[in-house]
C-alpha cells in the first residue's frame, strides 16, 4: 500500500474516531444543558487547539487536509457550544436565582 494511501486512511480513521467520542458529550450537555462535571477552561483550551488544527489543516501545502479540517471544524463547534452553555449556566443563570 502507498504511504500516501495509508496516510489518509489513518487521517479519516482518527477523524471518525475523534467526532463519535466527541460528539455523544456534546450531544448530552446541548439537550440536558447541564454541565456540572464540565471544566470551563478545558472546553475553552480544546476549542482554540481546534481552530489552530483547522488552520493547520487548510494551510497544508500542496493540499488540504480534509480530515484534520473537518475533524476539528465539529469538534471545535461542539467545544464552544458546551462552553457557551457552561458560562450560561455559572454566570447568568445563578445569578438570577
Amino acid at each position: 500500500m502507498e504511504s500516501n494511501t495509508l496516510f489518509e486512511i489513518c487521517g479519516w480513521i482518527a477523524s471518525i474516531s475523534m467526532i463519535l467520542g466527541y460528539l455523544p458529550q456534546a450531544i448530552e450537555t446541548i439537550k440536558t444543558r447541564n454541565t456540572d462535571g464540565i471544566a470551563l477552561p478545558t472546553f475553552l483550551m480544546m476549542g482554540v487547539g481546534g481552530l489552530c488544527f483547522m488552520l493547520q489543516g487548510i494551510l497544508h501545502k500542496p493540499d488540504i487536509l480534509w480530515a484534520l479540517f473537518i475533524t476539528n471544524l465539529v469538534t471545535t463547534t461542539c467545544s464552544f457550544i458546551v462552553g457557551g452553555i457552561k458560562v450560561y449556566n455559572d454566570y447568568f443563570k445563578n445569578k438570577q436565582q
